[in-house]
């Protein structure tokens, strides 16, 4: 049996969009910069996916922009509001669990001058609002807050955080990656001025996303080129991508509230019977403000990359953390911020359930997980030295 369990990674592409994008990469070619009725066919379609997409995050078509993905989107909403306020203000507050594209690009900030705060998180993966307006400077410009983390999936208070980042006038923006299409997202009553996806994450295509700006919301362009995005972004435009981003993204708006009812079943069945049947692991994150996907657990004594790496010998596709990070031997810094020690870290394995999942799935992985767990503890001298070898899995 194959089993893909990654879907925090990436997701399968639904047939139906599929389906939609195949007519605009052989009928319907044309460029949609281009004047001639090739082009305007193309971009008319664009046109009409960008009005649906404003549409199912309740924000006006001026006001989507798109991206080759969610790394791209983060690093221009960063860089773009830094540099265009930096006369404002150098100051940025951030969390300690954000994603790499929002980690990095802060870094490379942090190398040009600004001054960034990066905010700690309960054993939950939640950050305190208090502490975010206790950490508020006069010369803060922007705050950077990951709606749901894309390792534990922790749900950040996002509308409590735009509500005082808009009354005291500071940007805010959110990485909304992992969100999307799991969490009802409403960028005007959540007081958003910039919010990150990419389709991947919601059953559409790779390589296409998008950054939404509030209109007046002044950032410097990324990307020079062409005219493309209104002036603000330059590259032939990715009309496939767009149509297959916009059809997956109103499926996945339409369908959340049964999906998630779905998905949530597998993945509480999946913890309860983990935690219960396999001694020494722990739940990362808590259980209330959590992606209905996400099961992220720690067993003592053992890597996650060899949990993984015998899962998958079983045709169990797990991970380990973040895909973008999982060239890295580095403990997981998310699992870290949550005050577990550095063995639980490496030892914490990322399970992320999807609407292609089953019941039949779950109970495999369990018992090729309860198999793959004792083996490895069998040959683990910190097991043996603790436990004296005993193997109760």
């Amino acid at each position: 049996m194959k089993v893909y369990l990654d879907n925090s990674a990436t997701t399968r592409m639904d047939d139906e969009v599929l389906k939609s994008m195949k007519p605009y990469f052989s009928d319907i070619f044309g460029n949609a910069s281009s004047l001639h009725s090739f082009g305007r066919e193309a971009l008319a379609k664009v046109d009409e996916s960008r009005a649906l997409l404003a549409k199912l995050i309740n924000a006006k078509t001026s006001e989507i922009y798109i991206t080759s993905g969610g790394t791209e989107s983060d690093n221009w909403a960063l860089k773009g509001a830094a540099y265009a306020h930096k006369k404002e203000g150098m100051h940025i507050i951030s969390t300690k669990i954000e994603h790499p594209a929002v980690m990095q690009t802060l870094k490379a900030l942090e190398k040009d001058g600004f001054s960034i705060t990066y905010l700690d998180v309960d054993k939950d993966g939640l950050v305190s609002v208090s502490d975010l307006i206790d950490a508020v400077r006069d010369d803060t410009i922007l705050v950077s807050v990951m709606f749901a983390n894309n390792e534990i999936g922790s749900i950040q208070p996002i509308a409590e955080i735009g509500k005082f980042c808009s009354e005291e006038g500071i940007l805010f923006h959110t990485d909304a990656v992992q969100a999307m299409g799991s969490i009802k997202v409403d960028v005007k009553a959540m007081n958003i001025d910039m919010l990150s996806l990419s389709a991947h994450k919601f059953h559409g295509p790779k390589g296409v996303g998008l950054l939404y700006i509030k209109d007046g919301v002044r950032i410097d362009r990324l990307i020079l080129g062409g005219h493309q995005e209104r002036s603000y972004r330059g590259g032939t435009t990715n009309v496939a991508g767009i149509v297959g981003m916009a059809k997956a993204l109103e499926i996945a708006v339409n369908e959340m509230e049964q999906n998630n009812a779905y998905v949530k079943k597998l993945r509480d069945y999946f913890i309860e019977r983990v935690l219960k049947e396999i001694p020494d692991c722990k739940l990362n994150g808590g259980m209330e403000h959590r992606l209905v996907s996400n099961a992220n657990i720690s067993f003592d004594y053992i890597e996650g990359e060899s949990i993984l790496m015998l899962l998958d010998l079983e045709g169990i596709a797990v991970s380990s953390g973040s895909a973008c990070s999982s060239g890295s031997l580095e403990p997981s810094y998310v699992i870290l911020a949550l005050g577990r020690k550095m063995e639980e870290a490496h030892s914490s394995i990322r399970f992320s359930f999807g609407k292609d999942n089953t019941m039949e799935e779950t109970e495999y992985t369990i018992e090729k997980l309860k198999e793959v767990v004792a083996k490895l503890r069998s040959w683990s001298p910190l097991f043996k030295e603790i436990k004296g070898g005993t193997l109760n899995v």
